[in-house]
C-alpha cells in the first residue's frame, strides 16, 4: 500500500527590506564602508589593467621596432659600404679610405638625428599613467561630494 504524497509546507514570503531611514546608523555606516572598500579595490583593478595593457603595447611595438632595426641596420652596412667603393672609384682615384671616412661623418649624423628622434618618442610615451582610472576616480569623488552636500 502506497501512502499518499504529501505538500510540502508553503514557505512563507520574504520580509520586505526596511527602508533605509528605519535602519540602524551602525548598519548604514557599515554599508558605506563596504561599497567605499569595493569601489576602491575595483579603482586599483581598473589602473593595474590599463597600465599593463600599456606596457605590454610599449613592449610588443619596442620588439618589432628593433627587429626591423636589426635588418635595417644590415642592409645598410652593405648600401654604404659599395658608396664608399663608388666614392673612392670615383672621386678619389681608387684609393678607399676618404670614402670611408666621409661615410663615416654621415653616419654620426644619421645617429645623432635618430637619437634626438628617439628620446622625443621615449619622453612622449613615459611614464605609463593610468589616465582611465584616475578619470573614473575624478568622477566619483565628484559624485560622492554632490551626494553629501
Amino acid at each position: 500500500m502506497q501512502e499518499p504524497p504529501q505538500n510540502p509546507p508553503p514557505i512563507p514570503p520574504p520580509l520586505p527590506p526596511t527602508p533605509p531611514d528605519q535602519r540602524p546608523l551602525g548598519d548604514l555606516v557599515a554599508e558605506v564602508t563596504e561599497n567605499a572598500s569595493t569601489l576602491v579595490r575595483e579603482e586599483i583593478e581598473l589602473a593595474k589593467a590599463e597600465v599593463s595593457e600599456k606596457i605590454a603595447k610599449i613592449l610588443r611595438g619596442s620588439a618589432v621596432g628593433a627587429a626591423a632595426g636589426v635588418f635595417a641596420f644590415l642592409a645598410l652596412i652593405l648600401i654604404m659600404h659599395g658608396v664608399a667603393w663608388l666614392i673612392a672609384e670615383e672621386l678619389f682615384d681608387g684609393r678607399a679610405w676618404p670614402g670611408f671616412f666621409i661615410e663615416a661623418a654621415v653616419f654620426l649624423l644619421v645617429a645623432a638625428l635618430a637619437g634626438f628622434i628617439a628620446s622625443k618618442a621615449l619622453k612622449q610615451g613615459a611614464p605609463p599613467v593610468p589616465e582611465q582610472a584616475i578619470a573614473e576616480a575624478k568622477l566619483t569623488k565628484e559624485m560622492l561630494e554632490k551626494e553629501a552636500s
